[in-house]
């Protein structure tokens, strides 16, 4: 059975895991709970993969953060901007093994997501996180 996204009447979404005659077996995402429900009181939320369902459950910042950060070095960027910055580029370059382009690149990325911003450090271009990079840091290391 594929798994899908299903709806109760209080707007509770759950993924549906198994269906039988009179019930379903569903999991709620934010909770991890599992639980039988009667088929006639879910709905099936059509064009919602269960896949997005369960990744609701992980905090908007959160998800902001990770989609954002494709490789270890840029999450590791994102955590040394919280530890040590605001940086400036020309620190950024000489501290950590990245080239300009590879650097460009994850900054670019960071940027366009709102982690993080641009900033001048000592009177030159630097970056720093945004409330939003704050938050999302905070969420993942507590």
């Amino acid at each position: 059975m594929t798994r899908q996204t299903v709806m109760d009447a209080e707007g509770t979404r759950y993924i549906l895991e198994k269906r039988s005659a009179e019930s379903s077996r569903v999991r709620n995402p934010d909770t991890g709970e599992q639980l039988h429900l009667p088929n006639d009181e879910l709905e099936p939320l059509d064009g919602e993969s269960p896949l997005v369902t369960a990744a609701r459950a992980v905090p908007e910042e959160l998800r902001t953060l990770l989609t954002a950060t494709h490789s270890e070095r840029a999450l590791g960027l994102v955590i040394e901007l919280q530890q040590d910055g605001p940086l400036a580029v020309r620190a950024l370059i000489e501290q950590y093994d990245l080239c300009e382009s590879d650097l460009h690149g994850i900054l670019g990325e960071l940027q366009a997501a709102g982690i993080i911003s641009e900033t001048t450090v000592f009177g030159e271009r630097g970056y720093e996180l945004t409330s939003q990079g704050v938050a999302a840091i905070t969420r993942l290391t507590e």
